[in-house]
């Protein structure tokens, strides 16, 4: 099996978490975003690199859906559900 490298690996741990906050599935995920259920299953295992484009709608279907993806800065890269208001 082909894996991918360690940034890669780490954002997608942050794409299962960001569906896990909103519980939602890779079904859902896959409907919202465009990309389908086996891109997203192979990628959060670690066995797909995903083209840019690829990850820019992942992530733009997680934002919309209200996660706010946190950059490195000292303590970490990760996700958390927006503030409302």
């Amino acid at each position: 099996m082909i894996r991918i490298g360690t940034i890669t690996a780490k954002l997608a741990k942050r794409i299962a978490a960001a569906r896990a906050i909103l519980a939602a599935s890779q079904d859902d995920l896959a409907a919202q975003s465009g990309v389908s259920k086996a891109t997203i299953a192979a990628f959060e295992l670690g066995q797909r690199q995903p083209y840019p484009s690829t990850l820019q709608k992942l992530r733009a279907a997680l934002e919309a859906a209200g996660v706010q993806f946190i950059e490195p800065n000292g303590g970490g890269a990760g996700v958390r559900l927006r503030r409302n208001g």
